[in-house]
């Protein structure tokens, strides 16, 4: 598709509520559909009930089901000392590669006796007690370079890097993604070790148009090294001053994440 033809398609599908065709990735795989939910908790009792509900019970489920890998992670304010992040959030990172996947999951797990008998721990209790407040979800569309989620590493103290990018309108939003894509920005990422997760453009969700994206890094050490390095970098520097990609992010929620117990990612 050519660049022109991309931003146009993007913007118009951003402004009827849909997302681009998905289509086959240049990064060699289809793009897949990608969930981010978050959970949220009145108090920090109610969260480690999760946690060991999602190690134990939820996670194996999903994988039973045929989705995987599966990420569960936290925000500690430890890690986030500038943010107002509420500590007391889960995020769970899930993918598939169709709507029709998408959308028979819950049936799958409906289905599976071991998960039915497991989960009582969070859906056997009082409705004035409940384990988790809401759930929220964004909807994703895996990009053209990193059209999956991957699992940079297995590092006991790992983190992943949560940046969220809104735009003021959907051509400024198609024109970022253009940026990661075939401006170079993914692989830039890549070539300094900064290695991704996922990123997805929003098809539903909050504050849109957005793009998310996710790194993955071996320990909060090796995150400032790589962000250190990317901002020294000549590419970078020439990529942030083409005129193509002026304005085209408006806020930036940033967010440093521990994976939880069981969490695949």
């Amino acid at each position: 598709m050519k660049r022109r033809e991309f931003i146009m398609t993007a913007g118009l599908a951003a402004l009827a509520g849909g997302a681009p065709r998905v289509a086959r990735a240049e990064a060699g795989g289809p793009q897949q559909l990608i969930q981010l939910r978050t959970f949220s908790f009145a108090n920090e009792e109610k969260l480690k009930i999760f946690a060991d509900y999602a190690a134990k019970t939820m996670i194996p489920a999903m994988n039973r089901a045929g989705v995987k890998p599966v990420g569960a992670f936290r925000v500690l304010k430890a890690d986030n000392p500038k943010s107002e992040a509420d500590e007391l959030i889960v995020r769970v990172l899930l993918q598939f590669p169709d709507a029709a996947s998408m959308l028979g999951l819950a049936r799958q797990l409906a289905a599976d006796a071991t998960f039915a008998a497991e989960q009582k721990a969070v859906f056997d209790t009082p409705m004035k007690d409940p384990v988790y407040l809401r759930i929220e979800t964004q909807l994703l569309l895996g990009f053209p370079q990193c059209p999956a989620i991957e699992v940079p590493t297995t590092a006991a103290e790992r983190v992943v890097q949560l940046r969220i990018y809104e735009s003021h309108n959907c051509e400024r939003a198609a024109r970022k993604i253009e940026m990661f894509n075939e401006g170079g920005e993914i692989a830039l990422f890549r070539r300094l070790g900064m290695h991704p997760v996922c990123f997805g453009s929003s098809i539903a969700g909050t504050k849109m148009p957005n793009l998310h994206y996710m790194l993955g890094f071996e320990s909060p050490a090796a995150l400032d090294a790589g962000w250190k390095k990317f901002r020294a970098d000549p590419d970078w520097a020439k990529l942030k001053d083409d005129p193509r990609f002026k304005d085209t992010v408006s806020n930036i929620t940033n967010l440093i994440m521990r994976p939880l117990p069981g969490s695949q990612i």
